[in-house]
């Protein structure tokens, strides 16, 4: 068992050994789905279609007969099973049963967040693909829709085995914007897209999947050269120049082409609508589509919702949200990325701010312009959400001293500390206290109800500051709810020390 263990946490560092490790990994299904297509499968009037059907609600489930199917016929002469249905006949209903039997079984809600992310992107992707591509390719839809549906599916046994991992990689390379090869070659030790490619020829996935690697991995000038094309305005002028170019005519018009446009779309629509990958992409699909970029555009948004009213649940991110509230609003109150890292124009005003309270003598006139100053130094480094309150001298009370991004009622806040274990704790010491979502649940029940109303979401920060051995003030603070920027973490505490020896300079200037 300790050997065990050691396997299935040990990063692996080379290509083969990844393939080797991620083809281990058994995904789990979720248990209603599960028990659908094993009740389909054990009735004799459930066609092929009707069990395919039932089994396309679980990606990961979908995956695994692809696999075994292709699994069983490799070294014959048969082709790689193209859709589900194929890969289910050949399987044959007794061997399909036994390979659910095998499956990891579990409710939803414990199937780890990652994967399930990752699964409802694909069906985004294959409800986009499904959308815009496979009513002109009727011939071909099944092919669009299994291969947009399986493209990330190399990365689904990664969100199980290495979760933080994928987490890091998306935070520097997505949202700090760090060179992709740089960061996979430390974090995994080989290329993303390699890893993708290996496992997709391992599980002899269908052959557009692949395809689409390939194109990424050596072929990436055809995707430049078309969406220097597609950026033309006059479709007159994007036909002459295909047609001056007919190597890259040919390749754009590549049936293949639909699955990775439409899990490009997919994919950068889950950072933002109007970030420039998403706009690559839509113009791109403008461009293979022949159509004005508007009516793509429009088109992706309806097939985005489409998507999220199926495969939507409360802890996931879709992009559809945000076609109702704004970006900046409700990917972050979501709770599913950090929030972004303070301006370095908010930052030069931190620092100003940080600097004004370190000042000796104590330029302050009296309290309420100390914390003010410290207010502001707190919203400058990134914080929408903050409260200042101080304690009385018997240290039974706080009352709220400096309120920012907060409803106008919070500024008459008072709270008993006897009612609060958490606060008494903060107020015995100077300290600090950050809620996230791990320990969300232990520590807001320890919170005031008060506080708890004001600052909804799983993130918080709390800390005690105090002056002459004695607490004096604590300070409440978040980025709207949502996971932290850690820039913001660290100016926070930054700033903590600022406003203590500030405290200290005003309380002792007499002296």
């Amino acid at each position: 068992m300790a050997n065990e263990t050691t396997v299935s946490t040990q990063k692996p560092t080379t290509l083969a050994a990844w393939i080797k490790r991620l083809d281990t990994v058994l995904l789990p299904v979720p248990q209603a789905n599960h028990d659908r297509v094993c009740k389909a499968i054990g009735d004799n009037r459930s066609s092929l279609r009707d069990i395919a059907e039932l089994m396309q609600n679980s990606p990961a489930l979908v995956l695994s007969v692809m696999r075994e199917a292709n699994n069983q016929a490799h070294g014959s002469l048969a082709e790689p099973a193209e859709n589900l249905e194929v890969a289910i006949n050949r399987l044959g209903l007794k061997r399909t049963e036994e390979l659910l039997a095998r499956l990891p079984s579990v409710p939803l809600n414990e199937i780890p967040v990652a994967l399930r992310q990752l699964q409802m992107v694909s069906q985004h992707a294959s409800q986009q693909a499904s959308g815009l591509f496979a009513s002109r390719l009727a011939r071909l839809w099944q092919d669009i829709h299994w291969g947009s549906l399986l493209f990330l599916s190399p990365l689904w046994p990664m969100a199980i085995a290495y979760p933080k991992l994928l987490e890091e990689w998306e935070l520097r390379v997505i949202h700090k914007g760090e060179s992709a090869r740089t960061v996979e070659q430390e974090v995994f030790g080989v290329r993303l897209l390699d890893l993708c490619l290996g496992l997709t020829e391992a599980w002899r996935l269908p052959i557009w999947v692949s395809q689409g690697y390939t194109l990424l991995l050596t072929d990436q000038r055809l995707l430049v050269k078309a969406l220097h094309i597609a950026r033309e305005d006059e479709p007159l002028r994007q036909q002459q120049l295909l047609d001056a170019d007919p190597n890259l005519r040919r390749w754009l018009n590549q049936p293949a082409n639909t699955v990775l446009l439409a899990n490009g779309l997919a994919l950068a629509a889950q950072e933002s609508w109007t970030c420039p990958h998403t706009r690559r992409w839509q113009y791109l699909t403008a461009l293979y589509l022949q159509q004005p970029l508007a009516e793509v555009q429009q088109q992706s948004h309806q097939h985005a919702v489409i998507s999220a009213r199926s495969t939507l649940m409360r802890d996931l991110w879709h992009p559809a949200l945000s076609l109702l509230w704004p970006w900046d609003v409700q990917r972050v109150h979501h709770g599913l990325l950090p929030a972004p890292p303070p301006t370095a124009e908010s930052l030069a005003v931190w620092r100003k701010r940080c600097t004004e309270l370190l000042v000796e003598p104590s330029r302050f006139a009296n309290a309420m312009h100390l914390t003010t100053c410290a207010k502001e130094a707190l919203a400058a480094c990134g914080m929408q959400r903050v409260m200042l309150l101080m304690a009385d001298k018997t240290l039974s009370t706080l009352r709220a001293h400096q309120v920012d991004g907060l409803p106008k009622d919070a500024d008459n806040l008072s709270l008993d500390v006897a009612q609060s274990t958490l606060l008494q704790r903060l107020l015995a010491k100077a300290a600090q206290v950050r809620l996230t979502t791990d320990n969300h649940l232990q520590f807001s029940a320890l919170l005031p109800p008060e506080l708890r109303r004001l600052f909804k979401g799983e993130h918080l920060l709390l800390r005690s500051l105090s002056c002459n051995g004695r607490v004096v003030m604590l300070m409440v603070a978040d980025q709207g709810g949502g996971p932290f920027s850690e820039t913001t973490v660290q100016a926070f505490g930054k700033t903590a020390q600022c406003i203590e020896k500030a405290l200290h300079c005003f309380t002792n200037r007499s002296a």
